[in-house]
Order: C-alpha cells, then structure tokens, then sequence
C-alpha cells in the first residue's frame, strides 16, 4: 500500500436521494457535512434531486465482457467524486426499498463498468473498490416494527453486504433512524440529529486514522 501525501485530508463524498429540498434526510446531510468539516476534512454533496440526476440504465451502458460505454454525464461524475475515502449514502426507505434515483445511480455511477462475473469473483472494479461506505436511512416506522418485516435487515444484506464483496470495499456500515414523521417533536429531532454528528464524527476519526497509518484504499485483490 502506498502512503498518504502528508497534507492530504479524508474526503467524503454524500449521495443524497430525496425529493424534498427542505427533507429531514436534507437536514442529516447538512448535520454529517457540518460534522465532517468541524473535523477539518473535506466532503462534496450529491443531492440526485436537484442534479436532476437521469437514473436510467441504457442497454448500452451495460457492462458486458468487455467495457461497456460511459455516458458523458456518467464519466463526469465519476471523474468528480473518484478518490473519496467513503461513499455516504442518505436516503429514505419507501415501500422497503431505496427510491429509483439511488437505485440509479447505483447502477450508473458507483457500478459503472462491474460485470455479473466480476460480482461473482468480488474483483469489481468501481469508485467504491477499496474504499469504505456508510448509508443512512430514514423511515416512518419504528425499527422495531422493521426488524419484525426484517427489512432493515434486507436493506443491509442488500445494500450493505452485497455491495461490500460486490464491489471489493474496505468497510460498509449501516445507521437507520426509525419513527420519522411529519410534525414530531423537535426535540426528537434534534436528538436524531445529534446521533448523525456524533455518527459523522466517529467516521473523521477512523478516517483520520486511516491517513496517519498512511492506509492506501485497498486493491480490488487485496479487498477480495
């Protein structure tokens, strides 16, 4: 593994999936980002919605035996968010799934170029090889009533487990806030809130961590 430049800070990159400007998952992307640079390193947010992000998976994009073809708009993104030390994903759970936007940007960007035999061998070769990933995810139901429909537990073998040997990460974590409706108390808020800094706050430190061991993102093969 190669060193880290001695003045290089973590960077975060955070993929926001919802429709709603002013959202409660809006509020928990500006708490993490908040967090991230009070921890003096860097963060780019992607908010789908306002990027009017097309989530649309053409036959030809598909990756095949051999490279598929980048979309302009696909290449431009992943020559903007490449080299993150974490992928933070925020999005709500609707109908026990993430919303298509995420789901395609998924396919599009984070999976660009990842072969179903590459999937099976774990040798996928994305942005998100060798790096770590978190998701947070919001709901109307509690948790509890969740775990009883076990889909907080599909979304993280799913999205968690899945994407993690699919894609060769280092780490993928997984932080769920449950009971969130419309006109609850702010004082819950700013509790659930304040569990997304301290969250926020312990990836800056792993990640810092990471930098001062001179940790260099894994290689697909070292990953596998």
């Amino acid at each position: 593994m190669s060193a880290q430049p001695a003045d290089a800070q973590p960077r975060h990159v955070v993929v926001l999936a919802h429709p709603a400007q002013h959202s409660f998952n809006a509020s928990v992307a500006e708490t993490y980002c908040e967090a991230v640079r009070g921890c003096g390193q860097e963060v780019l947010v992607r908010d789908l919605y306002a990027m009017d992000f097309d989530p649309i998976l053409r036959d030809a994009e598909r990756p095949r035996r051999h490279a598929g073809h980048l979309s302009p708009d696909v290449r431009a993104e992943l020559d903007l968010i490449g080299g993150a030390d974490i992928y933070t994903l925020i999005y709500p759970i609707w109908f026990a799934m993430p919303p298509a936007m995420m789901k395609g940007y998924i396919d599009r960007v984070l999976g660009a170029g990842v072969t179903a035999a590459d999937v099976q061998d774990r040798a996928g070769n994305s942005v998100l090889s060798g790096r770590r990933m978190l998701s947070i995810t919001s709901s109307g139901a509690r948790e509890i009533w969740l775990d009883e429909q076990a889909q907080v537990e599909s979304l993280r073998n799913v999205f968690g487990r899945y994407l993690f040997h699919a894609f060769a990460m280092r780490s993928c974590e997984h932080l769920h806030l449950g009971g969130i409706v419309e006109g609850f108390p702010k004082r819950f808020v700013d509790q659930t809130l304040q569990d997304v800094h301290e969250r926020a706050r312990k990836v800056c430190a792993m990640l810092a961590a990471d930098h001062h061991r001179g940790l260099a993102p894994l290689s697909v093969a070292d990953g596998s």
